[in-house]
């Protein structure tokens, strides 16, 4: 026997409410605490009840589905929220996860997958195609190294190459014979650097440098 999960229904469509809490409601160890239509409405009354599971669609009125989820998942870490789609290959699915949605189910699929989905993340398991959770990873590290490739946009080559120098720990005397350069025009590199990402310090400089893995840069 698993818990007894208090659960919360959200769709916009009355007669999917409907259906879905008559499904539920044949469950014993399920109790429908309450319904919402809109995306507000849905994160007001996940506060006033605190249930186990929120089951959302994932289009809503007047707010996706995905920013509720993550009020939800953010105010009460607990509560598991199950996206409910009508396609696998939906783009939104991919922010639903980062909101912290515990998984999904397509809207097609049969009462007993639906059970089961409830009973999984109640019993905090993962409810995620594997294949999927690798996707959004992979989207996520994408991003990430857009945003460390940004990190270094506005130096030159040559100062990309003074810097990862800077980051080991090097004086402006190593760093002018390791790249054959004049120690002035190493400190002319340096001040012009610092400039450019807004640094005090070459302590800070390092830091940054590591912070987005320079090393993958040059």
């Amino acid at each position: 026997m698993g818990r007894h999960l208090r659960i919360l229904i959200v769709d916009d469509h009355e007669v999917v409410r409907l259906g879905l809490r008559t499904l539920l409601d044949r469950h014993p160890q399920f109790t429908v605490v309450d319904e919402a239509g809109t995306a507000r409405e849905a994160v007001q009354k996940a506060l006033q009840h605190q249930p186990d599971v929120v089951v959302m669609d994932i289009r809503l009125p007047g707010g996706s589905g995905i920013e509720a989820c993550r009020k939800i998942t953010e105010q009460i870490p607990e509560t598991k929220v199950i996206m409910l789609t009508s396609y696998a290959e939906d783009e939104m699915l991919f922010d639903a996860i980062t909101a912290g949605a515990a998984g999904y189910v397509l809207k097609q699929i049969g009462s007993d997958d639906l059970v089961r989905a409830i009973e999984t993340v109640g019993r905090g398991d993962a409810l995620l195609d594997p294949a999927l959770v690798q996707k959004v990873f992979d989207r996520v590290r994408e991003a990430a190294r857009k945003e460390e490739a940004a990190a270094f946009a506005d130096l030159t080559e040559q100062e990309l190459r003074v810097l990862a120098q800077v980051a080991k720990g090097k004086t402006n005397r190593e760093i002018a014979q390791a790249l054959y350069l004049g120690e002035g025009t190493v400190r002319n590199y340096v001040s012009s650097i610092l400039s450019k990402l807004g640094l005090s310090n070459r302590a800070e400089a390092a830091a940054y440098a590591v912070e987005h893995n320079i090393e993958d840069y040059l």
